[in-house]
């Protein structure tokens, strides 16, 4: 392989990385201590922005996100378990914080609403089949006649 492809090859294996998408402009916000910047990283990750709702705390930058982070910070610094912090949000916010809520009767519908749309989904292709599949009409005299005159008998 040429040298030109080799840089090609690898340029498009690069771009075939997932970026690193953190929000975190301000570097006075990151934790000095990179084991627990990386810890709030990992718990910021798993909770959900309020303001976007399909991105984490981690990748946003609505203002609530950054106030957030901050948190997430203060308290692993103060010595917080992961769980004790993410408790701490839940508490605050419900369970729609959380990325991946748990299975319980409040989050019934979400946990099962996929099961429903493809029961529907299917319901709904078992009619349309039943329905195409009925036995055909039979012609009438006049559009027999018409039939046998179009295919010249």
């Amino acid at each position: 392989m040429t040298r030109p492809a080799r840089a090609a090859l690898a340029l498009c294996l690069a771009l075939l990385l997932p970026p690193a998408a953190h929000a975190i402009g301000d570097p006075g916000e990151m934790l000095a201590n990179p084991a627990q910047e990386q810890r709030a990283e990992r718990i910021g990750e798993q909770l959900r922005c309020l303001v976007c709702q399909n991105e984490s705390i981690e990748q946003s930058n609505a203002g609530l996100a950054r106030d957030l982070r901050r948190i997430i910070r203060q308290q692993v610094v103060a010595g917080k378990t992961d769980e004790q912090i993410i408790h701490w949000m839940v508490a605050r916010y419900g369970d729609f914080v959380l990325l991946k809520p748990p299975f319980d009767p409040s989050t019934l519908l979400l946990w099962g609403a996929p099961v429903l749309a493809v029961g529907a989904g299917a319901a709904a292709i078992l009619l349309v089949r039943r329905r195409s599949a009925a036995a055909p009409v039979p012609l009438s005299e006049e559009e027999r006649k018409q039939a046998s005159e179009l295919l010249g008998r």
